[in-house]
């Protein structure tokens, strides 16, 4: 594909939780596409492998170790990101919350619920304004957020739901702010995507045993049943998503959420 007709061509985009599977996805997504990914988040070893097969594809990455809730870290970081590349055009925070899942809100621990609505929240306030910041000055550049859009109702779903009304919120009032100067911030919604989970993974979200794999291929089985289309999204589908959300090709969308959920609710 020739520089001019990729999506993010000359674009430089910082990707907080790169190391993980969403956040692996996209980056590798965005470069593809043309974007430079400044790779952060607190494993240099996730990351450096995922920089490594995005430089092997011909892509452009750079990896740093970064903590989303330390304040002088993020803005250190866009700053250092700013002086080696000229601009931000893109910020997207994938970072976990540290959700607790699967338990009764009232046999829930405060710490349990209260958790992903503090980290969440604070965690997206903290890199958004970061890069906003550099942003506004040069009149361009797109915020973006990802939850699983609970907030209008997931029982058994702890303090995600809570969390993600929060962040909702929080990203179309950014982009009312900051649209006159440029700056768009759009949210993405998505849950159950099948390669991001397991059975071990489910058991340290949820507190439970670990399920056996029958348990586990009828769970799967279940969220497809839950889909409009009788099928979960997949990880390129939502990295393919992002990615034209942050291109220019989407110039007109701002203060919204685009649900990637296959119809698991209507949005």
């Amino acid at each position: 594909m020739r520089e001019n007709e990729m999506l993010l061509a000359n674009k430089n985009a910082i990707i907080y939780g790169a190391g993980g599977f969403i956040g692996g996805a996209v980056a590798a997504n965005f470069a593809r596409e043309g974007a430079r990914v400044f790779l952060a988040g607190r494993t240099r070893d996730k990351l450096a492998a995922i920089a490594d097969e995005i430089t092997g594809a011909g892509g452009r990455a750079e990896v740093a170790v970064v903590d989303v809730m330390d304040e002088q870290a993020v803005d250190e970081h866009t700053q250092s990101v700013v002086d080696a590349a000229g601009a931000i055009d893109v910020s997207f925070n994938l970072a976990t919350r540290g959700d607790v899942q699967g338990i009764p809100l009232i046999d829930m621990t405060t710490a349990d619920f209260t958790r992903p609505v503090v980290t969440g929240l604070t965690a997206n306030f903290i890199t958004a304004r970061a890069a906003a910041r550099h942003m506004v000055k040069r009149g361009s550049g797109v915020v973006l957020a990802l939850d699983s859009g609970s907030a209008g109702g997931s029982p058994m779903m702890g303090g995600t739901g809570p969390a993600d009304g929060a962040l909702d919120s929080f990203i179309r009032n950014l982009a009312a702010e900051t649209g006159p100067r440029g700056v768009r911030a759009v949210g993405i919604w998505t849950a159950g995507l099948p390669e991001t989970l397991s059975p071990e993974r489910i058991a340290e979200f949820s507190g439970t045993p670990q399920m056996d794999d029958a348990a586990f291929e009828g769970l799967i089985k279940n969220l497809d049943q839950m889909r409009m289309t009788n099928r979960s999204p997949r990880l390129a589908e939502v990295a393919a998503t992002a990615t034209f959300l942050a291109s220019d090709h989407a110039a007109a969308i701002t203060g919204t959420w685009v649900n990637t959920s296959s119809g698991m609710f209507p949005g």
